[in-house]
């Protein structure tokens, strides 16, 4: 899961940042309004934590911008401000939630939980499971007919995207910008080790399932029978 953070407090949005990596989560951080537009039109990201107080343009015409070009990654609006009026206009404009400074890490955490949920994207703290693999993202531990393997982070967020994506095929371009952010420059052998990786560890398990490559297109997830 991808979250990006808009938040003109730097060391605010650095510790916001820290506290999601922890969790999990791949984060990007923008201080400023028209960076954070530019970054969620994009449209890699599965969340964003939006500042209403921001420079070059405020969260809310940020907000009422991404959701009129049809935009519609969920957005929880982070704010000083507490007044019921700046909540309703906040949902108005197509806020899924609002939290108010100071919150605790755990209703944060939480909050970004539901707002996936009600997306219908997977949690990170749940298993996911494809044919008679399950990957457990909050351990990043895949296992398989009672054996299990510790995984590093990458190899989980790419085998999560793959099995989110069900039987659709997944290209190497998607992958980057899912994991390192549209701007990287990570190149396609990076995927491909990674994959390697993961397909290791896949057969260690005696699984049934495979990741097969369409040429030219991308990966795959497939049970073998």
């Amino acid at each position: 899961m991808r979250i990006l953070i808009v938040e003109d407090e730097v060391h605010l949005a650095e510790a916001l940042a820290q506290i999601l990596k922890k969790h999990h989560y791949s984060v990007d951080a923008v201080h400023d309004g028209q960076s954070g537009l530019d970054n969620a039109l994009s449209g890699i990201y599965d969340l964003l934590l939006l500042d209403i107080m921001l420079p070059e343009m405020d969260g809310m015409t940020l907000l009422r911008t991404l959701r009129g070009k049809g935009i519609f990654t969920p957005v929880i609006l982070l704010t000083a401000k507490g007044e019921i009026s700046d909540k309703i206009s906040g949902l108005d404009y197509g806020a899924d939630d609002y939290v108010a400074k100071p919150f605790s890490t755990e209703e944060l955490l939480a909050r970004i939980r539901a707002a996936l949920r009600r997306k219908g994207e997977v949690v990170p703290e749940d298993a996911l499971k494809f044919g008679d693999m399950e990957l457990n993202t909050g351990n990043l531990k895949l296992s398989c007919k009672g054996k299990e393997l510790k995984l590093i982070l990458k190899e989980s967020e790419l085998l999560e995207l793959l099995i989110s994506r069900k039987s659709a095929v997944t290209s190497k371009e998607q992958i980057i910008e899912k994991l390192w952010g549209f701007d990287s420059e990570v190149e396609h052998n990076n995927v491909e080790v990674y994959i390697s990786f993961i397909r290791k560890k896949i057969s260690f398990l005696n699984s049934s399932v495979r990741i097969n490559t369409i040429r030219g297109v991308g990966y795959v997830l497939e049970e073998t029978p």
